[in-house]
């Protein structure tokens, strides 16, 4: 009797869940519903949801380059937009909402908040301008601002020019670059993500050390 020599195939590795997330951001790209995600995801974000917008522009980006500049205006326009509800979550819901967002979004502590209320009473509009920039979480910013009274104008300028730099530079990044780009971060996608970590946990110390 003779055992069969028929290879056996085996299983695939399921990717890890930032890849897929990934790849799920890449497949928006090539439907007509792309840019109404990245307005939502760009609003929300701004406020409560802890997925950062730049992942589907550059996937956006990187699917259609020439629309580039129409994707960085509308993730920038749609950013602080959820600033401003940020901002009104801040001033006139925070006594209802803030057990939600200390206990369940990133980011929110009583003492990153203490720490965000020293910034703004030393300058206001470089805070904002600064968390809208970098990878700093900019809603925290933006529903501190509320709380602390902030004018809404000092957010909204400053968030204008924070959001629109970081946006703008990661579109212009991607067009003038291409394929070399691209390449790199389907290769490193994962080890790019940790660094935008550090570079967030980085940015809250760098709060701490300057307060």
């Amino acid at each position: 009797m003779t055992e069969s020599t028929e290879s056996v195939t085996p299983p695939q590795k399921k990717p890890h869940l930032v890849r897929r997330l990934y790849n799920w951001t890449l497949s928006w790209a090539d439907t007509p519903y792309g840019a109404p995600a990245l307005a939502v995801l760009s609003f929300i974000e701004s406020s409560f949801f802890p997925i950062p917008p730049d992942v589907l522009l550059i996937a956006l980006c990187f699917s259609k380059p020439a629309r580039w500049f129409r994707y960085a205006l509308l993730c920038s326009v749609a950013s602080v937009l959820g600033g401003v509800l940020g901002w009104y979550i801040g001033i006139a819901f925070w006594d209802f909402s803030s057990s939600f967002f200390f206990h369940y979004v990133p980011g929110f502590t009583p003492k990153v908040f203490d720490l965000v209320q020293q910034k703004y009473q030393a300058n206001a509009f470089l805070a904002i301008l600064t968390a809208a920039f970098t990878p700093i979480p900019y809603k925290v910013f933006t529903i501190a601002s509320g709380v602390f009274d902030v004018p809404l104008q000092t957010l909204v300028l400053a968030s204008a020019v924070g959001r629109s730099g970081r946006f703008f530079l990661v579109a212009i990044l991607i067009r003038a670059c291409g394929t070399p780009i691209r390449g790199f971060l389907e290769r490193y996608f994962e080890w790019a993500c940790i660094a935008l970590f550090v570079l967030a946990l980085l940015g809250f110390m760098a709060i701490k050390w300057l307060a």
